[in-house]
């Protein structure tokens, strides 16, 4: 795994074809058990094992602070809104013109407008963009934040960083039936503990099985897409 910001200019003029993966994550609470950079840490491992695999790929110092206002209120949490992540996504992708192309690996959900956005803007000006997130898999213990999955995942990637003395049931109930609460007033609206979801009997196994999954899900993607 190739990192950016341990190349010279000219290491990098020398590559003869090189796409920048740029981890996007985010600074806010995931429970009492978590740690607040979970979303990050989980893109930056993705991104590191699509350039693992990819030698024309390098990983970019990831975006640790993103859009993460619905968890305003609960300490730690660090934003700086929608409207501000779109300029830096815009701005970003632009000063990598030197690249063939820039692949945002995405960890946050609550990104998803600003990268929306962000992409429209790129692609209207034939910038080459590729957006890539974790797929929700087909799996009952699938929960919204810090739950099983997230938990799960955290065991895998970095058991050190987890609590799980700490963890506990959080709002369960499907999104679909919160999203309004949410929307009026952020996470804390519908749970205090800020999990959505149980993380209770999460597993380093099903997180290793995970991380393994949207691995070759994302080089399957970048591969179709470099093409």
């Amino acid at each position: 795994m190739t990192a950016l910001d341990g190349l010279s200019k000219d290491d990098v003029a020398q590559r003869r074809r090189t796409f920048v993966a740029v981890p996007l994550g985010s600074t806010e609470q995931h429970g009492p058990h978590l740690p607040v950079g979970t979303d990050t840490a989980i893109a930056t491992a993705l991104a590191e094992a699509l350039a693992s695999a990819r030698g024309d790929v390098v990983v970019a110092p990831a975006i640790a602070i993103s859009a993460s206002g619905e968890h305003q209120g609960f300490a730690g949490t660090l934003s700086i809104g929608t409207d501000a992540l779109v300029t830096v996504i815009v701005e970003l992708c632009r000063s990598a013109d030197w690249a063939d192309g820039v692949v945002l690996v995405n960890g946050h959900g609550g990104n998803a407008e600003a990268i929306a956005r962000a992409h429209a803007t790129l692609v209207h000006e034939q910038r080459r963009v590729l957006i890539w997130w974790p797929s929700a898999p087909d799996d009952d213990r699938v929960d919204a934040h810090a739950g099983w999955l997230e938990t799960s995942v955290m065991l895998h990637l970095a058991p050190e960083s987890v609590h799980m003395e700490l963890a506990a049931r959080g709002a369960t109930e499907p999104i679909d039936e919160l999203i309004d609460r949410l929307r009026a007033g952020g996470i804390r609206s519908v749970s205090a503990s800020g999990v959505l979801g149980n993380p209770v009997g999460a597993s380093a196994h099903d997180g290793a099985r995970m991380v393994a999954s949207w691995s070759q899900d994302l080089i399957a993607r970048f591969d179709s897409w470099a093409r």
